[in-house]
């Protein structure tokens, strides 16, 4: 892969403060317009006032943009016409033109970039966050997918991380009981590493590595001889878009993506200590045998084995109702200051999450109540059992699990899937061990080449 360019994408005081100004005033005339709809009688949630966050976010793109993406994956949190203009930010961003992909291309592979390729598609087939896709044709005839990094996009996260750590900061001042800090450390350091389009290659291989055996999971394979830190050619996967494949599809089809997809994301951590952290629903797309290709790998984390030890531990502790050991779980987890006070805190939350793993019987996720209208009313509980006693400081490892445990699970009551989730999560938790995983988690990394990247 090419060296790093610095002098196109190095980021820099005037260009982050462009970034300020940009979003500054987008989200000022985004307020303004929202307040004058109000006052004629529309409402803040309306589908004028959705398609103006998806066009402003769509604009600003980077971090900022995958707050809609993941609002978008949270059915009944919005109304439905709501959240579907959110939803159209996961794979139809507003796209860059071809002067844009002509002159970054030439950046990336030089001069002569296209005769390097059979064919090149210069309208992109899809656009996210931090980049769009392309679709191109090798020269041995492979179908591939081209990801094309945005240009200052360094400028654009550091602005946008500046900005998420201040109002971390914010909360950490209006409610002491709950230290963020870990949690600012945990985002940066994330964001920041899916800017490095080699990294991802190297994420991708792990994938590979990791989900072999699992016939019902396609990961893309990166193609290194086209690829840089900010161009990410692959295969290209055949696959139909998640909502388009799975509404009113029959359980029986809806129950072949869920196992797929829970697979796809349990398998990798209770085996190997690693997490896809951005589990959104424009990740996926379906087979027509209704497994799934899993894409963007940008945000993957990987675990100590011991911190992964105590989510197991976690959940047998629940299993048991072992206040005890649920304590020891949170303290292998990584929560300092671990005692019978911040477990009982927690477990309102952990309760909550583990319940379809702890239910040995086929069921939904949501088993008939709507975990969008009971996860409110659990979050307030917290929140006011948080305010009681010492601070809480969740370790940066708690950060990553939570996200996708939020993504997985919109994407399992999206399908209405009826499954026993719990066998499915003890037959990929068997015989477990930490010094397995460990063992498991280092010959993977070393097969993906990912040792001198991953700490």
């Amino acid at each position: 892969m090419s060296d790093k360019k610095p002098d196109e994408e190095a980021s820099s005081f005037g260009r982050r403060l462009q970034r300020y100004a940009k979003t500054t005033a987008g989200i000022g005339g985004l307020a303004s317009r929202t307040a004058g709809r109000m006052l004629f009688g529309g409402a803040l949630t309306d589908v004028a006032t959705a398609a103006d966050v998806a066009r402003l976010l769509g604009r600003l793109r980077g971090p900022a943009m995958k707050i809609a993406q993941v609002a978008g994956s949270l059915p009944d949190v919005f109304p439905p016409e709501f959240a579907a203009e959110l939803a159209t930010l996961q794979t139809n961003a507003p796209p860059m033109g071809p002067a844009f992909v002509r002159r970054r291309m030439a950046a990336e592979l030089g001069p002569d970039w296209q005769s390097k390729f059979k064919s090149f598609d210069m309208v992109p087939s899809a656009a996210a966050s931090l980049g769009q896709v392309h679709r191109a044709v090798a020269k041995d005839g492979r179908a591939l997918a081209c990801k094309l990094q945005y240009p200052d996009m360094q400028s654009a996260v550091d602005a946008d991380i500046a900005q998420i750590q201040t109002i971390l900061s914010l909360q950490r001042t209006a409610v002491r009981a709950f230290d963020t800090s870990e949690i600012a450390l945990e985002v940066a350091e994330r964001v920041r590493e899916e800017l490095d389009y080699e990294r991802e290659a190297g994420n991708m291989r792990l994938f590979h590595a990791m989900l072999d055996d699992a016939a019902n999971i396609s990961v893309p394979e990166p193609i290194a001889a086209l690829s840089t830190r900010r161009l990410l050619t692959m295969t290209w996967l055949d696959g139909t878009p998640f909502r388009r494949a799975v509404d009113d599809a029959p359980l029986e089809r809806r129950n072949a993506v869920a196992q797929a997809l829970y697979t796809a994301w349990w398998l990798p951590l209770c085996r190997y200590g690693v997490i896809h952290g951005d589990a959104h629903l424009g990740n996926y797309s379906v087979r027509q045998d209704g497994g799934i290709n899993l894409f963007d790998f940008g945000c993957v984390r990987v675990y100590a084995a011991n911190e992964v030890a105590g989510f197991i531990d976690l959940y047998h502790a629940l299993q048991a109702r072992d206040e005890d050991a649920a304590v020891k779980a949170y303290a292998r987890w990584g929560f300092r200051n671990a005692d019978r006070e911040l477990a009982s805190k927690l477990n309102e939350w952990a309760q909550f999450v583990f319940a379809p793993v702890l239910d040995d019987r086929e069921r939904t996720i949501g088993d008939g109540v709507n975990p969008f209208e009971a996860g409110p009313q659990r979050i307030w509980a917290l929140k006011q059992r948080l305010g009681e006693g010492s601070i809480v400081r969740p370790p940066r490892s708690f950060v990553f699990v939570a996200r996708a445990l939020v993504g997985l699970g919109a994407a399992l009551i999206h399908l209405k899937a009826k499954l026993n989730w719990h066998r499915l999560f003890v037959e990929m938790a068997k015989d477990f061990s930490a010094d397995a995983v460990a063992e498991r988690q280092c010959n993977v990394l070393l097969a993906a080449g990912l040792d001198h990247l991953h700490s």
